[in-house]
């Protein structure tokens, strides 16, 4: 089952995103296959002030052990984590 994680960073905490991206980066290139697509939210500077990860998981409670595992989340960025299940209808490449 998919899952979208919508993370929303907490205030003038962009230096931290940064510092921590590596370790983010290489966090979601280690989910491999289980990882569908992610990128950052942008805000009226176009600075990255959250997070959209979409995951394939067991089970939601496997989908909020990720999100809990990811650099991110660890060093205290986001505000608010909302773990939702998704399904993927437009556009799918693995519907085509």
């Amino acid at each position: 089952m998919l899952f979208a994680i919508l993370c929303n960073d907490k205030t003038d905490h962009l230096q931290l995103r940064m510092d921590t991206r590596p370790t983010h980066v290489e966090f979601l290139n280690g989910l491999g296959d289980k990882l569908k697509f992610a990128g950052p939210f942008l805000d009226g500077n176009n600075k990255p002030n959250g997070s959209l990860v979409v995951i394939e998981a067991e089970s939601q409670a496997d989908a909020e052990k990720i999100a809990a595992s990811d650099p991110y989340a660890v060093a205290g960025l986001f505000e608010s984590v909302t773990i939702r299940p998704w399904n993927w209808v437009f556009n799918n490449p693995s519907a085509a």
